[in-house]
């Protein structure tokens, strides 16, 4: 059977990391104050801070998955699965434990290449691109397990995301060039603008592995955000979560969506998805079985068959 790490794409490059772990260090040792303090940030989202407009056509297509098909050997985890994401909804992706969710996450993301099929992003097709280079294209997103910088501070992570956006040559980088300085500080500001938005602006200068695991969740939310996104894909962000850090996840997925971001989230807390989404794909053995609104998709005989296990007949 062919190893399922013959469909994983190239890693990001080391450089990438290197050098904008790089950027934060020299950033943070200049001794420059960030001018954002807790509860005071600015919208992230506002006038020149940022390339994306706010004011989006809700419903005009994002993202097109088409026929997406991956195979592992004989085994076939995604089975010609086609859904869109359009601009400005947070869609949801569930199915029961296996049905594909993180695999279709892990194609959109360059992690597998497709067996066949292919995602556009703004009609651009991601196949073939490693992962830094899909980021760039503007699609972020988080695992089902941590993955910070864990010596590295809450605010030094999020500065690393940063580096996506940022337009220094490597010579200006290296002078130290008035351009890269004032990206630097610039870096600093909007780190410190997504840590308070997502809650943790507080614990900026502690160690991400020192953080308690809920703020650890909003971090790594708040290094994708630091990428400036067009899609966010969150994968089951609610893990571990008791009920009230999940309806405080809620408020903040909206509060992302009502910045202007696409959010495409994979979760197993149905009450949690019903409550925030605003359209849901399904998925079953790899296929797609449903795509419809939460009120419909609550009692749509398919989906309560796949999540319970009961034929359709009994469940319908």
């Amino acid at each position: 059977m062919t190893d399922e790490n013959e469909n994983r794409a190239d890693a990001t490059p080391e450089e990438s990391v290197t050098d904008a772990v790089s950027a934060a260090e020299s950033t943070l040792d200049d001794g420059a104050e960030p001018d954002i303090v807790p509860g005071e940030a600015p919208p992230l989202v506002e006038g020149a801070e940022s390339e994306r407009e706010i004011e989006v056509a809700v419903g005009e297509k994002l993202v097109e998955v088409k026929n997406l098909t991956i195979k592992f050997g004989g085994l076939t985890a995604l089975d010609d699965v086609t859904f869109d994401i359009r601009r400005g909804e947070i869609l949801g992706l569930i199915g029961p434990n296996g049905a594909g969710k993180t695999t279709c996450f892990n194609a959109m993301t360059g992690v597998y290449r497709p067996t066949s099929g292919d995602v556009l992003l703004e009609g651009t097709s991601v196949k073939g691109r490693k992962q830094h280079q899909i980021t760039r294209m503007g699609l972020a997103r988080t695992f089902q397990n941590i993955r910070l910088f864990g010596e590295m501070t809450a605010l030094e992570n999020v500065v690393v995301g940063l580096d996506a956006r940022h337009r220094t040559s490597v010579p200006g980088a290296l002078i130290r060039s008035p351009r890269h300085i004032r990206e630097e500080r610039s870096s600093v500001d909007r780190a410190m603008a997504l840590l308070d938005f997502v809650g943790i602006a507080q614990h900026a200068q502690k160690r991400s592995r020192d953080l308690s695991y809920g703020s650890q969740r909003r971090l790594e939310i708040a290094r994708a955000l630091a990428t400036d996104p067009k899609l966010l894909c969150l994968d089951e962000p609610a893990a571990g979560f008791n009920p009230a850090e999940k309806e405080d996840l809620m408020a903040l997925i909206r509060s992302i969506r009502d910045e202007g971001y696409t959010v495409l989230l994979i979760e197993h807390d149905m009450k949690l998805v019903m409550g925030v989404t605003d359209r849901i794909v399904v998925l079953e053995f790899g296929r797609k079985i449903a795509d419809d609104l939460p009120a419909t998709i609550r009692n749509d005989p398919r989906v309560i068959a796949a999540y319970l296990g009961v034929p359709e007949d009994d469940a319908a």
